[in-house]
């Protein structure tokens, strides 16, 4: 299949020929047949002088290409198909890696992109389906931090090096997604190699709660937990029940280190897609989590190969 030539070849081209080299050697340096080297320097040559440069080459093939786009070549079907999927809460990258493994239409992410921001600009709201994250501030603490100190708690550090590799079922991340009340909350528990998730309903953030709703996704998925990590929040500190009543380790990030559990990091934003940050969740019930878990459990992933977490872990 023929590729465009990109700027890095063209400099390469550039290159060869300032060393005197030949069409036909080029195309065999850069692995390209001739005819494209060919074609290359008669349509992009400079034009005051005739040489080939070769920012000025990417600049013509640029321009080229942009002013040959005569109208979208997808239907309105097709792009209804596509804000269907959107109002579903898939990235523009999953919907395209999904139509294209399934055969159904061929569009890239950026296309998409460029369809939100038209529908936005003429007073669309599929804008209002993205993923939207809120500026990322860095924290800054003084004085030794007494967060989550628990004796006998076991450290990150301490985890077998196989979670690390994401080889295996049953290695999960936890923690709680807020409300705007700080009392009403949801537990979510994530997979980390298929990124299958389960969200818990809580009606308070402590840790009778916490331990009452692991208990009950854990022995609802027995057998399928054999290290969970979680957050250095209080609510966590009844881990040692979990641990006596199920064949399980329990870890614990560096606090304030979220990025050590970056499966569960990444879910709990995708989550707020669905509980914004400041809504208050004093009305959700665990139907509506279900219902969030369901969506985004067969939400395909990019990691994945755009296959979803439901797929690989059942």
């Amino acid at each position: 299949m023929y590729h465009q030539l990109t700027q890095e070849e063209r400099y390469r081209i550039t290159a060869h020929r300032m060393a005197g080299c030949t069409q036909a050697q080029i195309a065999r340096l850069l692995d390209r047949h001739p005819s494209t080297i060919s074609r290359e320097l008669r349509r992009n040559v400079t034009r005051h002088d005739g040489d080939y440069r070769a920012e000025k080459a990417d600049s013509y093939a640029r321009t080229r290409r942009r002013n040959c786009r005569r109208g979208s070549q997808y239907s309105a079907e097709d792009m209804e198909l596509v804000a269907m999927m959107l109002r579903w809460k898939w990235s523009p990258e999953q919907i395209s890696g999904a139509l294209s493994i399934s055969g159904h239409l061929a569009i890239s992410y950026e296309t998409i992109y460029r369809a939100i921001r038209q529908d936005r600009l003429t007073g669309g709201s599929l804008w209002k389906h993205t993923r939207i994250m809120s500026n990322q501030r860095r924290k800054r603490y003084r004085g030794a931090d007494s967060r989550g100190v628990l004796p006998g708690k076991r450290h990150i550090s301490e985890r077998p090096l196989e979670v690390e590799g994401r080889q295996r079922i049953g290695h999960w991340e936890g923690d709680t997604v807020m409300g705007s009340d700080l009392h009403h909350c949801v537990l979510t528990l994530v997979e980390r190699k298929t990124g299958f998730a389960i969200i818990k309903k809580l009606g308070a953030r402590n840790m009778e709660e916490v331990t009452r709703a692991a208990t009950k996704a854990i022995g609802s998925h027995r057998g399928r937990f054999k290290t969970l990590t979680l957050d250095n929040g209080t609510e966590f500190h009844d881990y040692a029940k979990l641990e006596e009543r199920f064949p399980l380790k329990v870890y614990f990030a560096t606090p304030y280190h979220s990025w050590e559990r970056g499966s569960n990091e990444n879910f709990n934003g995708l989550v707020r897609q669905y509980l914004p940050k400041g809504s208050c969740m004093s009305s959700v019930t665990q139907a509506q989590c279900d219902r969030i878990a369901d969506d985004l459990n067969n939400r395909p992933r990019k990691r994945l190969e755009f296959r979803t977490p439901a797929q690989l872990y059942h």
